[in-house]
């Protein structure tokens, strides 16, 4: 808020909105607390409406809101919304429409999968939303997993591990010599690992220690088993019952997506390959932690210890959570920018709430950046052009109408 204080002119202060979205962290805390976490929105309320801006107000969204606004994201800055132009027919043709990208966003406590499915008939009405931008209809499949971000993903995963232990896990998804120890409160203080509670009517032990033994393929398969796949109430699904049509188009992938893969050097079209990711968590969770220290010392440790965790449940939720396959795997694309801003869903939000993005296509199509620049490069040419045929005239007339007789 200071920094936007300083940014954009005083004048313009009054007349600038703010808008705050809260998510997942949020939607669980509101489950486990509602006074609390309408004490925090009204804390934070208070706080920005110090501030000499336009304030609308603070709430929590919906997960179908999340996946919906990053969608909105992508496709808004990667101009997928607005219809291509061409010299000759400045007019588009209804056909010129381009294909949307999905959106796959990877926060701490949630996870979203958004696209445009080529059938337009759902099985699920629940994760179904109807957008009409630019004069043209969507209907964007989108569903939010709670609990399926990365951070509430690890507590699940200790907390199923931790059954029939004495208070330690050997944990293959962390690196060999890697030690932590953690409240056993803490593990169960969410509604994400409320399920495996019940194995422990009274807790047995204060703490928990992690240690850490550097496997991919163990941390693989201790990973898939948060994903349940033996129940399918709809023609296909992704886990948990959750109804997903067969995948279409590209992908972007965001957020912690990117972020884990970016320190993976993954992110990359030549390095983002279904083998080459493998290889490289194999090749990453085997080696020791002191090494790893030594090496990215400048790397917190919360973040540095986690990395073979993350990139091996990215690639457990992307392969046989929503199903991409080796084939299908070079339609995602790891996304941390596009035309220098942020992917995410805070943008998409913005747009949404400022009608920023029109239902009905503008009567007259926006020329494209490259096109107007054209244009003014030539009719600066011509006015100079004619500029100097004045002055000739204004000098030398009788050239002029020498010629003309």
């Amino acid at each position: 808020m200071e920094r936007a204080r300083k940014v954009i002119p005083a004048s313009q202060h009054t007349e600038t909105p703010v808008y705050l979205g809260a998510t997942a962290g949020m939607r669980l805390l509101r489950m486990e607390n509602e006074r609390l976490a309408d004490n925090i929105l009204a804390a934070v309320a208070n706080s920005i409406s110090s501030y000499p801006f336009d304030f609308q107000g603070a709430r929590i969204i919906t997960g179908q809101e999340e996946g919906a606004y990053g969608w909105i994201t992508i496709n808004y800055l990667l101009g997928r919304f607005t219809q291509k132009l061409s010299w000759f027919n400045l007019k588009p043709s209804e056909g010129d429409t381009q294909e949307t990208y999905g959106a796959l966003d990877l926060g701490g406590a949630s996870t979203q999968i958004t696209f445009v499915p080529r059938n337009e008939t759902t099985e699920s009405s629940d994760n179904t939303l109807h957008f009409r931008l630019y004069g043209k209809n969507y209907g964007v499949y989108t569903h939010s997993f709670l609990c399926y971000g990365k951070d509430q993903a690890l507590l699940q995963k200790l907390s199923k591990d931790l059954q029939g232990t004495n208070g330690t896990i050997r944990d293959p998804c962390f690196h060999s010599g890697y030690r932590r120890k953690m409240n056993m409160s803490d593990l169960y203080e969410a509604p994400c690992t409320r399920r495996f509670e019940a194995t422990f009517p009274f807790l047995p032990f204060p703490e928990v220690e992690i240690r850490g033994t550097g496997n991919y393929q163990q941390c693989r398969r201790s990973i898939l088993q948060l994903f349940n796949t033996s129940y399918c109430p709809y023609s296909s699904c992704s886990f948990n019952g959750i109804f997903l049509p067969p995948l279409q188009g590209n992908f972007g992938a965001f957020s912690a997506f990117y972020y884990v893969m970016e320190f993976l050097n993954l992110t990359s079209e030549e390095q983002s390959t279904h083998k080459k990711m493998i290889s490289t968590l194999e090749k990453f969770c085997s080696r020791p932690w002191e090494e790893l220290q030594m090496y990215f010392g400048e790397v917190k440790e919360k973040y540095l210890s986690e990395y073979c965790f993350s990139g091996t449940y990215i690639l457990a939720l992307l392969l046989n959570g929503y199903h991409f396959t080796a084939e299908s795997w070079k339609d995602i694309h790891f996304m941390g920018k596009v035309r220098s801003t942020s992917v995410g869903w805070t943008l998409g939000y913005m747009l949404n709430l400022t009608n920023m993005i029109p239902s009905e296509e503008p009567l007259s199509t926006p020329l494209s950046h490259s096109t107007y620049v054209f244009l003014m490069v030539l009719f600066s040419l011509i006015l100079v052009i004619v500029v100097v045929i004045g002055i000739f005239i204004f000098h030398k007339p009788s050239y002029f109408w020498k010629d003309m007789v």
